[in-house]
C-alpha cells in the first residue's frame, strides 16, 4: 500500500477518534477527497522540481501516535526564550503538555485548537476564518486539513496590544518512529490590536545519541504544518520562525496570511537545519495601505536541505512588499528560493521588493534561486535580484594581516553577510538566541553578550 493509500484509509479510523459533529468535519471529509484525487507531488511538479521530497515519504509513516513521552523541564526549558516572560503553548510529539504551558483566556484567547473546535462559543470565529485561505490545491494543505485537530489558537481583540509575546514551540522527542504530525495554528487579530508571536521546531536526540533512533528500521518523523493568519484593519504583527532541528526530522511548512486595510506583518523565519524543510509562506493583500515584510537566514551543513516558496498578491493599490532571503550553505547542503510577486491590473502604486543572497561556504553546496515578478498594472515600482557566490578573498586577506585567524575572519565575515536581516528583529530576546545559534552554526565565538 502506497502512503498515499495509507493516509486514505487512516481517515476512517481518525473520525472514529474524533468528533464528527464538530464544525470542521465537513471541511475534514472534502479533503481527503481532494487530496485522494491529487496526491503528493512528484518529480514532474514544477513547484517541487528541486525539492527531493519523495526521499520522506516513506510508506510506514502513519498519523496515529503509540503512546506520551515525558520529557524533563531541563531539556523542554532550553527552548524558551530567555529573560523575558511569555504566553506558552508547548506540544510533544504533536500533542499539547499543559506542564510546561501558559495559555490564557483573560481578554484574550491563547489556547488550544481542539478545545476551540469542540466549543460552540466560538463556533461563529471558525466558521469565518477557518481554512478560509488556504490553498485546495496543494497536497500538503490537504492533508493537513484531513487529519490535523490540534494546534494553536490565537485570538486577539480589538485594540489590544498584546503585553508579552506568545511562543508556540513544537519538541519532537525522538522516542515515536514513523510519527507524520499535523499541527495545525489559526492566528486572529482583529482591527488596531498587536502581537508578537514566535513559531519554533525542536528535536531532542538523533541518530548519534542513546536514542529509539539507533534501532535498525527506525523511520524518521515528518513534521506537516499549516498555519493561517487573519490581521484586520490597522493591525499590527510581528511573527518569527525558528527551525533548527537535526538531520532525522523533516518539516512541510504552509502559512497563509490574509491582511486587511492599514495592516502591517513582518515574518522572519530562521532556517537552521533538517533534513528536508520546505516552507511555504502565502501573503494575500486585501485593502490598501497594506505592508508586508518577509525576512529569513538559513545557514545549513551536511546533506541538509531547505526550500523557501513565497508568494505575495497584491490586489489593491498603494501597497507595498518587501522581502529579503539570505542563505549560509556548508557541507552538501541545498537551498532554495522561489520567490513570486504577483500585482493584479487594479493594484497601481504598488512598491515591491525581493532579493535573494546566498553564500556557498562548502565546495559541494548548491542552491537554486528564482524570483519572480509577475505584474499586470503599469504604474508601479518593483524589483528583484539574486547572487550565488564565495566569501571575498580580499575581506579575508585584510582581516588575516591583523592577526585574525582564518577560521576566525570566516565567520566575521560570515555573520556580517547575514547581520542585516537581524536588524529588524524586534525582540532582544529573540536577537540574542538567534546570533547564539548563529556562531554555534559558524563554529566561532563571536564575543556577544548573551
Amino acid at each position: 500500500m502506497s502512503l498515499k493509500e495509507k493516509m486514505v484509509s487512516s481517515f476512517l479510523a481518525f473520525e472514529l477518534d474524533t468528533d464528527i459533529n464538530t464544525s470542521v468535519h465537513e471541511i475534514r471529509s472534502k479533503s481527503i477527497k481532494d487530496f485522494e484525487k491529487i496526491g503528493f507531488p512528484g518529480k514532474k511538479n514544477e513547484y517541487w522540481k528541486y525539492t527531493p521530497i519523495n526521499k520522506v515519504l516513506n510508506d510506514k509513516l502513519t498519523i496515529f501516535k503509540k503512546k506520551r513521552h515525558l520529557i524533563e523541564f531541563d531539556k523542554v526549558k532550553d527552548f524558551f526564550l530567555s529573560g523575558i516572560e511569555s504566553y506558552k503553548i508547548v506540544f510533544i510529539d504533536g500533542a499539547y503538555d499543559p506542564l510546561w504551558s501558559n495559555t490564557s483566556h483573560d481578554g484574550v484567547d491563547i489556547c488550544i485548537l481542539s478545545s476551540i473546535i469542540e466549543n460552540k462559543k466560538y463556533e461563529n470565529l471558525i466558521k469565518k476564518h477557518y481554512n478560509t485561505i488556504v490553498d485546495k490545491n496543494e497536497s500538503f494543505s490537504l492533508l493537513n486539513s484531513s487529519f490535523s485537530k490540534e494546534g494553536a489558537f490565537i485570538h486577539i481583540p480589538k485594540s489590544m496590544e498584546l503585553d508579552k509575546p506568545i511562543e508556540i514551540i513544537h519538541i519532537n522527542s525522538g522516542g515515536e518512529s514513523s510519527l507524520m504530525l499535523q499541527p495545525r495554528n489559526l492566528i486572529i487579530l482583529e482591527k488596531n490590536s498587536k502581537a508578537q508571536i514566535l513559531e519554533s521546531h525542536y528535536s531532542l536526540v538523533g541518530k548519534n545519541d542513546k536514542s529509539p533512533y539507533t534501532y535498525p528500521g527506525f523511520i524518521d518523523p515528518l513534521t506537516n504544518t499549516l498555519t493561517e493568519i487573519h490581521v484586520k484593519e490597522n493591525a499590527n504583527l510581528d511573527y518569527y520562525k525558528i527551525q533548527n532541528d537535526l538531520e532525522t526530522t523533516s518539516l512541510i511548512d504552509n502559512t497563509y496570511i490574509n491582511q486587511k486595510r492599514d495592516s502591517e506583518v513582518s515574518c522572519h523565519t530562521f532556517s537552521f537545519g533538517g533534513n528536508i524543510v520546505r516552507n511555504n509562506l502565502n501573503f494575500f493583500q486585501n485593502g490598501q495601505n497594506i505592508n508586508s515584510i518577509m525576512k529569513g537566514i538559513t545557514i545549513l551543513g551536511g546533506n541538509q536541505h531547505t526550500d523557501h516558496h513565497t508568494l505575495v498578491h497584491h490586489a489593491n493599490p498603494n501597497c507595498e512588499s518587501y522581502q529579503e532571503y539570505k542563505g549560509i550553505y556548508n557541507g552538501n547542503s541545498t537551498g532554495v528560493f522561489n520567490g513570486r510577486v504577483l500585482v493584479d491590473k487594479i493594484a497601481q502604486k504598488i512598491n515591491a521588493f525581493q532579493q535573494n543572497n546566498n553564500l556557498l561556504v562548502g565546495d559541494k553546496a548548491s542552491v537554486n534561486t528564482k524570483p519572480q515578478l509577475e505584474i499586470f498594472a503599469d504604474d508601479v515600482k518593483c524589483s528583484h535580484g539574486c547572487t550565488i557566490g564565495q566569501l571575498d578573498d580580499s575581506a579575508m586577506f585584510y582581516l588575516k594581516t591583523r592577526g585574525i585567524s582564518e577560521h576566525e575572519a570566516k565567520g566575521l565575515l560570515t555573520y556580517a553577510f547575514a547581520n542585516n536581516v537581524l536588524e529588524n528583529v524586534k525582540m532582544q530576546a529573540l536577537k540574542n538566541k538567534i546570533k547564539k545559534i548563529i556562531a554555534n552554526k559558524i563554529g566561532v565565538n563571536l564575543g556577544f553578550e548573551l
